[in-house]
């Protein structure tokens, strides 16, 4: 680490902290030529594997960008969409994997917006696993269906008479 000041390449930590969601790392140094203090960030690089091999840096905008077009006329605002890009990366870095297939970025946006919005996961999901036919819809509503049914009953709330 190169002093900003008199470029020196020795110096020594004062400070480590943590960020509140653990992305990165604050350290404050000091430089052990001329004694000025400056702040260092680190973090750990993520990278995403496309299907085509192409490797990118994980952005949270990709992802806010992806589901929005799911979310499109929904009511999601834009700091719920900030929200789930930061579960989705947190979930993807809880993997302990520098390198993530874009396919595992997909599953771990799943959940969170599944939580978010039923109408806007089902457009995301029908495009993510490529739904062709409305039994793809039928089958995957009729899953949704019986996950809400099961957490009614564990909350004890009476079910449904009639679905729309």
């Amino acid at each position: 680490m190169h002093c900003p000041y008199c470029r020196h390449e020795e110096s020594r930590v004062v400070d480590s902290r943590s960020l509140e969601d653990g992305s990165a790392t604050r350290r404050r140094r000091q430089c052990r030529a001329c004694g000025k203090r400056f702040t260092t960030m680190e973090t750990t690089a993520l990278t995403v594997v496309k299907r085509s091999g192409v490797a990118e840096p994980f952005e949270r905008s990709k992802v806010i960008n992806g589901v929005r077009k799911a979310c499109q006329g929904r009511p999601v605002s834009n700091d719920d969409l900030a929200v789930l890009a930061q579960e989705v990366e947190e979930a993807v870095r809880a993997s302990g994997n520098a390198e993530v297939d874009a396919h595992d970025v997909g599953l771990a946006i799943l959940g969170p917006l599944r939580r978010l919005d039923l109408v806007a996961y089902l457009r995301f999901a029908s495009v993510y696993r490529d739904f062709d036919s409305l039994e793809d819809f039928e089958e995957e509503i009729a899953v949704l269906r019986a996950q809400e049914g099961q957490a009614r009953r564990r909350a004890g709330v009476q079910p449904r008479l009639s679905s729309r």
